[in-house]
């Protein structure tokens, strides 16, 4: 049977060197006030220490003095294992200054090892991660010169197969952010934007024989109806009642608790990019790459569209006619609306179907979108992209390796270079005004995100879509497949390319 507690008594259950798995994602249902109580224990009694942090999806809240941010910067954290680190701002600067252990491991790998873990199995299978950085042969997940753990990620073969071996400790802690808890203490997520991992965090932990600490907004009276409760009360151990951080009234539109029809998603959108910090970018550059990447879509299509340059692909999918043909998806489970961004990056706006997050990335890792269209740091000869570490930061890898291991169709948004890029776009013909300082096109990528040679082997269709030309994988490497109007070949693309394409 469950018990109430305060925040700062539920913490008091958390012991020095015990494995905490953490549900949310990204920046968005973190359980912020089990956290900030930690931190308060932490700095006044200097325990639990020797702590490890697992989440798929990382965990932060844009703010580098709260959530997690304190205590894992003041020691009280060992090692952490995430796959994404974005809305951590403190705590990705230390991983890179090497106080503490940290790994990244690609989204959907670290879900399905959860639910391997939550079923008794010690770890999950996968072909994603395969040629990429995390891949034991090349430079494995530890991020920074102390993470050296082998245990993580290992290369096996089955059946004559080679797969990758994702493997956690064992977690004996959740943390957990749900709406509601009725009086039998089954967990309802009505008012959140996702689930996430929370049912396999907590069968994981229960088999573990450890405590699963669930932070909500309220106690309500009506036992919940079965298909909406996501944690049956038999899993949970404590119940903290907290009360609920305001949220504007545009939020609304992302609980799923009124339906959006698709004529309303683009006034929502707006409402909500006001108000969540969404990089709204109107550069001719960045959509001169939107408009022809989403030429690329077709009528119902499965889609994932990731951040920053790709977002514009589904302003341009709207103005051809297309976005309300096709079903957009995004990684923490939402299928079937509008991928909000910026703070709420996670959320969708009228979705039709948000599930738990392992399910979406079995989606995904088998290929069971048609088209997906991602950013990237750097692409090299080869058609190896890096999108997840920059020469003096990283973000992590996320959901991208899953996201692009098997979709049939991959188009990689970016501009040919960058710092200092000015262009002019007249109709269909384009005018390189400046180039950029810094190159994207490189002879080898410092770490690879994507592997051409896994590509080539799946028989995917890759396209690099710039805002001077299109580039395709070939056989060999990348080859140019089109040159906008105005675009002089030589002087606006071969001269400035460190290799020779075909």
């Amino acid at each position: 049977m469950y018990q109430l507690m305060s925040p700062d008594q539920a913490v008091r259950l958390i012991q020095s060197g015990d494995c905490i798995c953490v549900n949310s994602f990204v920046g968005i249902e973190n359980p912020v006030e089990l956290h900030e109580a930690l931190y308060r224990r932490y700095r006044d009694t200097r325990a639990p220490s020797r702590l490890t942090l697992v989440s798929s999806a990382g965990f932060g809240v844009w703010d580098e003095n709260r959530n997690a941010e304190g205590y894992i910067r003041d020691g009280a954290v060992e090692r952490l294992i995430c796959g994404h680190f974005g809305a951590m701002l403190s705590t990705k600067k230390l991983v890179l200054e090497d106080r503490f252990e940290a790994y990244n491991l690609p989204l959907g790998c670290i879900s399905h090892a959860i639910r391997a873990q939550a079923g008794g199995l010690p770890g999950a299978l996968s072909k994603v991660g395969l040629d990429i950085f995390v891949d034991p042969r090349r430079e494995g997940p530890g991020i920074n010169r102390v993470s050296r753990d082998t245990d993580l990620v290992k290369l096996v073969e089955v059946d004559g197969e080679e797969f990758l071996y994702y493997q956690l400790p064992k977690l004996n802690i959740a943390l957990i952010k749900g709406t509601a808890a009725d009086r039998f203490g089954n967990i309802s997520f009505d008012d959140m934007y996702m689930s996430g991992d929370a049912l396999s965090i907590c069968q994981a932990v229960r088999a573990n024989h450890g405590k699963v600490i669930v932070q909500v907004d309220r106690l309500v009276t009506t036992p919940s109806r079965p298909r909406n409760t996501i944690i049956p009360g038999c899993l949970v151990d404590v119940i903290v009642v907290t009360e609920p951080e305001p949220r504007p009234v545009a939020f609304k539109a992302l609980t799923g608790s009124f339906e959006i029809p698709y004529e309303e998603w683009k006034g929502w959108q707006e409402m909500v990019d006001d108000l969540s910090n969404a990089r709204t970018n109107g550069s001719p550059a960045f959509n001169t790459i939107g408009r022809r990447a989403a030429r690329e879509l077709h009528p119902d299509d499965i889609v994932n569209i990731g951040i920053g340059i790709p977002e514009t692909v589904a302003k341009y999918a709207r103005k051809n006619g297309m976005l309300d043909k096709i079903t957009l998806t995004v990684e923490s489970g939402g299928i079937g609306g509008f991928p909000a961004s910026g703070t709420v990056f996670g959320a969708m706006i009228g979705a039709a179907s948000v599930y738990d997050m392992a399910n979406q990335f079995d989606l995904y890792n088998h290929g069971g979108l048609n088209i997906c269209f991602m950013g990237a740091f750097e692409v090299d000869r080869w058609g190896n992209v890096n999108a997840h570490r920059g020469p003096e930061n990283f973000s992590g890898i996320g959901g991208f390796a899953n996201i692009t291991a098997k979709t049939p169709t991959v188009v990689f948004c970016l501009t040919f270079n960058t710092k200092g890029l000015r262009m002019e776009r007249h109709r269909d013909d384009v005018t390189i005004l400046e180039n950029g300082t810094v190159p994207k096109f490189v002879e080898e990528v410092r770490s690879i995100s994507f592997s051409a040679k896994r590509a080539r082997e799946n028989g995917q269709r890759v396209l690099y879509v710039t805002e001077r030309c299109v580039f395709e994988l070939g056989e060999k490497g990348l080859r140019l497949k089109e040159v906008y109007p105005g675009v002089d070949i030589q002087k606006d693309i071969l001269d400035l390319l460190p290799f020779e394409v075909e």
